[in-house]
């Protein structure tokens, strides 16, 4: 019998008892015990079972009236009895931000009080423990008229109450917390929300003598000097480390026992291609939203993780006027990799000017991904001038890394398109667009030539094309017009195909419509090439590496084999006299 399907279910106790479909990640509980750090954090993208995890830890750290030992029966911490040992046995405070989304300050820290003064009122038998003052302040957190400094300090208060009633200290959950930060930057308010972010988090975190251990959650690391200033206790664990790589998102062997057990395992080669590709120290991960929905949807591809957050920064960042970020977003849309350094600290105030800090962003946000890291200490001297051996906190502080990055999947790939379609949409006029693709759907290649070459003309600055590799832009420039068919043709960029990778290929659902091969090449005056032999050797290319086999094998009999040549803004179409 299948188990149910956890859409828009993550509560622990209700997944494990309503039946629900679950990857066993309670081995987290062991790491965490066993490292016996005071406080982790772990940034991670939005639905890739952050909530979960913490809901998990809830459950077997609370002390309770009821056991809740009982949810962990058979599942892979069960067979660990010393770890076992400390379930129900400490006082929790869980406070998740992930729903703290709002247009001013002021409607935002009304959220936030209303989420302090809910788990106040959780542990509201305890107030007997408090003295007649601190009673007070505790009734004003539950009631939302405390000042702004007693809520600041309401972590502290709660630790100190939950020691004081059960004589443990406390473990201290905090999910989604930087999700109000990313509010505040995009809608004006980020120095209030900063403010109060770092006494918040400062008063609970940095010497609370009633801590056993702390687990925050976030999509990001905002950077130290804004909030988790001379917290010397703080782990950060990214996907780029070597801790905890296998427990948050599902790894190939849990997302092929799920299409198993709902009779999609014959799909799994499509599914990686949707949805696989994220690494995670020497991991492989899905993206868990979408694997679930998938199934959901009975086995139908979608972008369902794209299409459930907002794409407005995203859009903002990467159609920015920047050379060099164009000229990357050119590569990533043709299937290659750029080499960056990224940052696990985030400032806000430099995304709209700093293209590293727009790289990182878009890593740690899900919406790239890296291979080959290489982790490089700064030669710069400690923080005093001097030239001793840096602290270990210095010495974070001035490392990093180096990776290749690029775009996980065909799901993240379609955000990109859609980017880039936007951009176009602007650029062009899209009643042109639409009758330029509409000859060449139907095999008319001539009215298309002149429809291309008119656009290039016009509507693209030397700026677009006079980058290292200009026919990266060209290429994602195409892509970008060809989303519209996406009802009526599938559109694959740089894939393999008889002997070699082609560059665009066009494949209509009719088959007995024209099928289209795109090959770009840019002039290189050095080897006295012409717009009319570059043409030549790219169509020459297709022949000889006999990209057409993938069309001849759906059984498309028409094929149209098209050379886009280019010198600057000066284009040749070419068609093979063959097709």
């Amino acid at each position: 019998m299948k188990r149910e399907l956890p859409i828009g279910v993550s509560d622990f106790e209700k997944v494990i008892t309503g039946n629900y479909a679950y990857a066993d990640k309670t081995l987290f509980i062991k790491e965490l015990i066993k490292g016996k750090v005071e406080v982790t954090l772990f940034p991670r993208p939005r639905r890739f079972g952050k909530t979960l995890n913490l809901s998990m830890l809830k459950y077997f750290f609370e002390k309770t009236d009821i056991s809740k030992r009982h949810l962990f029966d058979g599942l892979a911490i069960s067979n660990y009895p010393e770890i076992m040992a400390n379930q129900g046995q400490y006082p929790v405070i869980f406070m998740t931000f992930k729903d703290v989304k709002a247009p001013t300050w002021s409607e935002c820290y009304e959220k936030i009080t209303s989420i302090i003064s809910r788990e106040c009122k959780r542990h509201k038998t305890c107030i007997d423990a408090l003295s007649e003052s601190e009673q007070e302040i505790f009734q004003a957190l539950i009631n939302k008229t405390a000042s702004k400094g007693d809520c600041e300090d309401s972590l502290l208060l709660l630790s100190q109450l939950l020691y004081s009633q059960f004589n443990a200290k406390v473990v201290l959950l905090i999910d989604e917390y930087d999700t109000f930060i990313h509010e505040a930057y995009l809608n004006g308010y980020y120095d209030d929300a900063i403010g109060f972010a770092r006494n918040f988090f400062s008063a609970g975190l940095k010497d609370n003598n009633y801590l056993q251990q702390s687990v925050i959650t976030g999509i990001l690391r905002v950077a130290k000097e804004s909030i988790f200033s001379g917290l010397n206790s703080l782990e950060v664990c990214t996907f780029l480390g070597i801790h905890y790589t296998d427990k948050f998102g599902f790894l190939e062997s849990e997302v092929l026992s799920l299409l198993s057990e709902y009779d999609r395992a014959d799909q799994i080669d499509a599914v990686r291609t949707w949805y696989n590709g994220y690494e995670s120290g020497k991991h492989h991960i899905y993206n868990p939203w979408s694997i679930i929905t998938f199934l959901r949807q009975e086995g139908a591809f979608a972008p369902y993780w794209v299409n459930t957050g907002k794409s407005d920064l995203i859009k903002k960042l990467v159609i920015g006027d920047q050379k060099q970020l164009r000229e990357d977003l050119d590569m990533l849309m043709t299937g290659k990799y750029i080499v960056k350094k990224v940052d696990e600290d985030i400032v806000f105030s430099r995304l709209d000017r700093d293209p590293n800090v727009i790289w990182s962003f878009l890593l740690f946000t899900g919406y790239l991904t890296f291979h080959n890291t290489t982790i490089a200490p700064s030669n710069a001297p400690g923080k005093d001038g001097s030239t001793k051996p840096p602290t270990p906190t210095e010495m974070s502080d001035s490392i990093h890394q180096t990776v290749e990055l690029y775009i996980p999947n065909t799901e993240i790939f379609s955000l990109f398109e859609s980017v880039v379609g936007e951009w176009l949409r602007d650029t062009i006029d899209i009643k042109s667009q639409e009758q330029m693709l509409k000859h060449l759907v139907a095999g008319e290649i001539e009215p298309f030539k002149n429809f291309f070459s008119d656009f290039v003309r016009e509507s693209l600055s030397v700026f677009d094309v006079s980058g290292k590799e200009p026919e990266l832009f060209y290429h994602a420039f195409v892509l970008g017009m060809l989303i519209s068919l996406r009802n009526t043709h599938e559109i694959k960029s740089n894939r393999e195909s008889g002997y070699g990778r082609y560059d665009v290929m066009i494949i209509p659902r009719d088959n007995s419509k024209p099928g289209i091969i795109i090959e770009f090449k840019k002039v290189v005056p050095e080897y006295k090439e012409t717009l009319k032999t570059a043409a030549k050797a790219a169509l020459e290319q297709i022949a000889d590496r006999d990209y057409a086999t993938e069309l001849r094998t759906r059984g498309i009999k028409q094929i149209i084999e098209l050379a886009i040549v280019f010198a600057g803004k000066r284009v040749l179409v070419q068609q093979a006299k063959n097709s």
